[in-house]
């Protein structure tokens, strides 16, 4: 398969999801997820969990915050060194004027980032409710149309790199008190 076959299978995947955009059933519970991995409402809840939180959570939350930033700042130098359009649309106007770039899906990449996270330091149901969160605001942000298929499926990628490289200190960290 090619780059022009791979980016026509690209669009017409993308454009089959877009049904959650006109459904009505869909759209507003599709607007919330889409939403909801804002990065400043993202920085705002760790924020939050940091103050009023202690011991593991509270470290949770520090490790998030610190993920949070790093991601935003890998996935703003991979969407300005690419510069690919967002795909046509008029919802998410938003993000259209704030941040014209879709690939990669930073969105995607910080709530992977988070699961990562999640799954290393918390417990496993905390993990898995933030898997769960990633796959529909990813979904979300392509039935929006604010994002194509492979915008969101690279970032989760980059998140998964991201959050495994922000643990790392942590991890070996704890491994080094262990054997102390």
């Amino acid at each position: 398969m090619d780059w022009k076959q791979l980016a026509t299978w690209d669009e017409q995947s993308s454009t089959r999801l877009r049904f959650i955009e006109e459904e009505p059933s869909l759209r507003k519970t599709a607007i919330f997820l889409a939403h909801s991995a804002d990065p400043w409402i993202s920085l705002a809840l760790l924020l939050l969990l940091w103050y009023f939180s202690y011991g593991e959570w509270k470290q949770l939350a520090l490790v998030m915050f610190i993920g949070t930033l790093l991601t935003a700042g890998v996935v703003f130098v991979i969407k300005y060194s690419v510069r690919r359009s967002r795909p046509a649309g008029d919802w998410g106007q938003i993000y259209r004027r704030t941040n014209p770039h879709s690939f990669p899906s930073g969105h995607a990449a910080r709530c992977m980032m988070l699961t990562v996270i999640a799954f290393a330091l918390s417990p496993w149901w905390f993990g898995a409710v933030l898997c769960a969160w990633t796959v529909l605001v990813s979904l979300a942000r392509v039935g929006m149309g604010v994002h194509y298929l492979s915008d969101v499926l690279v970032g989760i990628a980059i998140g998964m790199v991201i959050g495994n490289i922000t643990i790392l200190p942590f991890l070996l960290n704890q491994i080094l008190l262990y054997l102390t």
